[in-house]
């Protein structure tokens, strides 16, 4: 089964979604479909080579799928069958429609959905045997949209302007001046709008009709027909200067102008996406094995490439810096506002902008798998599911036009039987087609659900999928792990100790020299204290791992030990007064080193002591869970002394200590049981199964990808003052979502019945459905403005 993507145009309410989503459920082999109306995307789950499918049933249904186009130049073929090798290989590429490969030009042209990249067909043709390279970089049909804007703009200035003559007496009509223009005039007026501009909606109409469903444009084609007709029957036939052709003509302007509008907002909602996808530079600067700079596109970089950056240039992929020293400015990925100082062997992403110096990297990483890619693709995936609520959203939308109709009837019937004439109960038949929209029905979920994810995008909160924003409301206890999450996960020297005689100088040097080049946390600690002391480490001589007690070498004839308690019981030694130093230590969570002196005469020389220090904004994290009523719960498979220090620094009044990984997810459970809604925090392997248990897991993004894929929230930010900022956006998103059903209902619920009534004109009908989609895009769209609040990281 493969995920595809397809960009789907033509739709313009929720209806029309449902029949889209249907329509492919329909396709044999489709495992899932869903379709969002926001971002005018669907989602399947489908057979690799179902794409055609998928697209023939998304036309047979009237709507357009986005197709791109690609132009590559072939190397290597001899033959017919070459080339119906590399056709072959090409159509097995999920989301390819069609190819062609043309032996005598070399070249091959594919058809393929919007979203498949270039690079994945030259992969395909590399792995056939054979070489590629794009041709032509611009996709022709990517972005139907974008094309059809200076269409759009002349048919909206159009409607405009041939109805402001209808509007325009109207409004001067309560102060007396009643200047509305011939009947001949405004049938010259009227007629252009109705079927020009308004051929858009017979159309559609036309097209859900074949497909025994409706949408907007049924509503709408039926509502301005029938007042069109109504005045060419009253002109013709009844000779009466009572006409309504300015209602059918300010119905059809007022939607088109609701709908130029509403696709405005809704590329605003996707702002973010677009910012992310905006990262990616066309270009890079590779060096040859010769050092001389080659300007390459993106799609032709390999594994292993040097490429060279330049100040303020963009990062072309992820790579390791192999020479150079810089600043590297990541606010775009990771939210986190302060550029990083980075060095040689320090790990870079694309999409990063280089700071001040000249860089020399290595490709590491390509493609789909980049740090960028995937962040894209979180915010992607999350932006095309559905919340849970939205699932009676849509079984109401289904049947929400055929309902609008019954009761448009039910209306015209009613006035007519009650002996009113044929034009007021027409009219009040045309109010109640026109009023009633599942536009905004359909925009509600999926609009707050962009502008959400998007917005806590852009300060390194992704959010895995809509389900995730509803389980976030009804946490009342976070339990987070302690190394990684609360610490910063890396050791640092903390006490040291030394004998009587010994300076302290001496005995970190003479640490430092036996764990030159070890990768042990402890090694790195000792030589990072090296460091900044400025001491020297020269390196010892026969050094020798100790499983389980440490490790033993030799500096300038001297034999050196240095391991923990089990060592130095080993040997017998007598620490003297350092014992109650290493008592006390231990106390305290900390963890230690002996050093000692082997030979004819040994001794100990002295006592390390190791720590893992809390992240700057631990505290801050976990005093703004309480002041916003949530408990805070410390759990690590650390000593209990470790653990009831750094519980005591936080203020955290409930832990656990000693906990093994299945033990995690055990106590979770628990406290699931007892608290209601439990998440989980933490970055490591061992927490991924507690992630897993908890209703929100949320993973720090500097963690393993086995925490980050079991949990629904990742933070690229190493602070946990992210976990509150999470929290907040997911309860703020789920609010929007809420009030934005709350205005697509309530224009219906007022609007429907004072349309059958009689007391909403059409013309004000059409206004108020037009307005009802802006106004709940309108009110997503203030979720852009969000910021982490008081003392959180932005």
């Amino acid at each position: 089964m493969h995920e595809f993507e397809l960009s789907i145009s033509g739709m313009t309410c929720a209806a029309c979604a449902g029949r889209v989503e249907r329509a492919l459920q329909k396709v044999p082999a489709v495992s899932a479909a869903g379709v969002n109306l926001a971002s005018e995307k669907a989602r399947v789950s489908a057979p690799g080579d179902a794409a055609p499918a998928l697209a023939e049933a998304v036309t047979a249904a009237g709507y357009r799928v986005a197709e791109a186009e690609h132009d590559l130049a072939l190397s290597g073929m001899s033959c017919a069958n070459c080339a119906g090798r590399i056709e072959k290989a090409l159509r097995a590429v999920p989301g390819v429609l069609a190819a062609e490969v043309n032996l005598a030009s070399e070249r091959a042209r594919i058809r393929t959905l919007a979203a498949v990249e270039t690079q994945a067909l030259i992969a395909a043709v590399e792995a056939a045997g054979y070489g590629a390279q794009d041709r032509r970089a611009e996709d022709e049909r990517s972005a139907p949209a974008r094309q059809g804007m200076p269409w759009e703009h002349l048919e909206l200035t159009l409607a405009l302007l041939l109805t402001a003559p209808l509007i325009l007496p109207m409004l001067l009509a309560p102060f007396g001046w009643h200047l509305m223009p011939p009947a001949w005039l405004q049938f010259l007026l009227a007629t252009p709008v109705q079927f020009i501009v308004g051929a858009r909606f017979y159309r559609g109409a036309w097209h859900a009709l074949r497909a025994r469903s409706g949408n907007m444009d049924v509503l709408v084609a039926l509502g301005t027909s029938a007042a069109y007709g109504l005045s060419l029957y009253l002109w013709l036939v009844k000779d009466s200067p009572h006409l309504y052709f300015e209602t059918a003509a300010m119905v059809i302007a007022l939607v088109r102008l609701g709908k130029y509008l509403e696709t405005r907002a809704k590329r605003r909602t996707g702002a973010a996406l677009r910012a992310l996808e905006a990262l990616r530079p066309e270009s890079a600067r590779r060096l040859d094995a010769a050092g001389q700079e080659e300007e390459v596109a993106l799609n032709r970089l390999r594994l292993g490439d040097r490429l060279q950056l330049r100040p303020g240039e963009r990062i072309p992929a992820d790579g390791r810096i192999l020479q150079g020293e810089s600043q590297v400015d990541e606010a775009l990925l990771t939210g986190e506002s302060r550029p990083v100082a980075k060095g040689p062997g320090d790990e870079v992403v694309g999409g990063a902008i280089n700071g001040e110096g000249n860089l020399q990297i290595e490709v590491t990483v390509l493609g789909g798998e980049t740090v960028l890619a995937g962040i894209i693709r979180l915010v992607e995936d999350a932006q095309a599911t559905k919340a849970p609520i939205q699932q009676l959203v849509d079984r109401i939308s289904r049947v929400f036009v055929p309902v609008v109709v019954s009761l448009a009837l039910v209306t015209l019937l009613g006035w007519l039987l009650s002996g009113h004439p044929l034009e007021p109960s027409l009219l009040a038949a045309v109010a109640v087609l026109v009023i009633a929209c599942p536009c905004a029905l359909g925009l509600a979920t999926p609009a707050a659900l962009m502008a959400g994810t998007g917005v806590a995008a852009r300060h390194g909160i992704l959010i895995k999928d809509a389900e995730t924003l509803e389980r976030a409301q009804g946490i009342t206890t976070v339990v987070f792990d302690k190394t990684g999450t609360l610490t910063a996960g890396q050791l640092r020297l903390c006490q040291l100790a030394t004998a009587p005689g010994i300076e302290e100088a001496d005995l970190l040097s003479l640490a430092g020299s036996l764990q030159r080049g070890s990768e042990h946390p402890l090694a790195a600690a000792v030589l990072r204290a090296c460091r900044d002391r400025g001491l020297d480490t020269p390196p010892a001589q026969d050094i020798r791992a100790l499983p389980g007690r440490g490790l033993q070498g030799s500096w300038q004839g001297r034999a050196l030990l240095l391991g923990n308690a089990r060592l130095l019981a080993e040997q017998q030694l007598d620490a003297g007064p350092l014992v109650e130093a290493a008592r006390a230590w231990e106390d305290q969570g900390l963890t230690l080193s002996w050093l000692l002196e082997g030979g004819g005469q040994p001794r100990v020389l002295g006592l390390l002591a190791f720590g893992d220090a809390l992240r700057p904004g631990a505290a801050a994290a976990i005093a703004q869970l309480r002041r916003d009523g949530i408990d805070s719960w410390l759990l690590t498979g650390d000593n209990r002394g470790s653990a009831r220090q750094v519980a005591a620094a936080l203020g955290i009044t409930q832990w656990e200590a000693g906990v093994l990984p299945a033990d995690k997810a055990a106590l979770v459970a628990r406290l699931q049981a007892t608290r209601g809604g439990v998440a989980m925090v933490g970055d490591g392997l061992n927490d991924a199964p507690a992630l897993a248990a908890a209703e929100l897991g949320i993973a720090m993004g500097s963690g393993t990808a086995a925490a980050r894929h079991a949990a629904g929230i990742t933070l690229l930010q190493e602070d946990p003052r992210q976990v509150v900022a999470a929290l907040d956006i997911a309860r703020r998103t789920q609010r929007k979502i809420r009030q934005n059903l709350f205005w697509a209902f309530i224009y219906n619920v007022i609007g429907l019945p004072l349309a059958a009534l009689g007391l909403l004109d059409p013309v004000y009908a059409g206004a108020a459905m037009a307005f009802s989609s802006v106004s709940v895009l309108a009110n997503a769209l203030l979720l852009g403005r969000w910021r982490p609040s008081g003392d959180l990281p932005s």
